[in-house]
């Protein structure tokens, strides 16, 4: 793990999408982690992250290779920074560099802007991600 990143500095990485094609390629290469479960993804989460809850982590580790950069986030940023030590161990991943979002969603949606929920045409019979759910622990252990 390479330490941990500020609200505000993950929001001008991805503000930064746009820029040259060299940019472009670096953007390709940044995943953001949302390890929180699925229900409190969908309600909202960090543009552009992908859901991957803690508990699957392991199992999905593989998904992260050839990133060059990850960040990981949870509630309030304590799980987040367990779950970037282990991706960070994981020898697909070695040569990324893998942090933890500092505060987690509570400092995002207070320091850098709003959440994106999931996106849902309730064909699939799937809750609604408005309704209140927990968002699981703040740490795994």
């Amino acid at each position: 793990m390479d330490g941990e990143i500020d609200p505000d500095e993950l929001a001008v990485l991805l503000d930064d999408s746009g820029g040259t094609d060299a940019d472009a390629d670096a953007d390709e290469t940044l995943r953001i982690v949302d390890i929180r479960d699925r229900r409190a993804f969908d309600r909202g989460h960090v543009p552009g992250s992908e859901c991957i809850p803690f508990p699957e982590l392991t199992t999905r580790v593989a998904e992260l290779e050839g990133a060059a950069r990850i960040v990981t986030v949870c509630p309030h940023g304590v799980a987040s920074r367990q779950a970037a030590q282990l991706i960070g161990s994981y020898a697909g991943t070695q040569d990324a560099r893998v942090e933890s979002l500092r505060g987690g969603i509570e400092a995002w949606e207070r320091d850098a802007g709003e959440l994106v929920p999931t996106a849902t045409d309730g064909a699939d019979g799937e809750t609604d991600p408005t309704e209140d759910a927990d968002e699981g622990p703040d740490a795994p252990f």
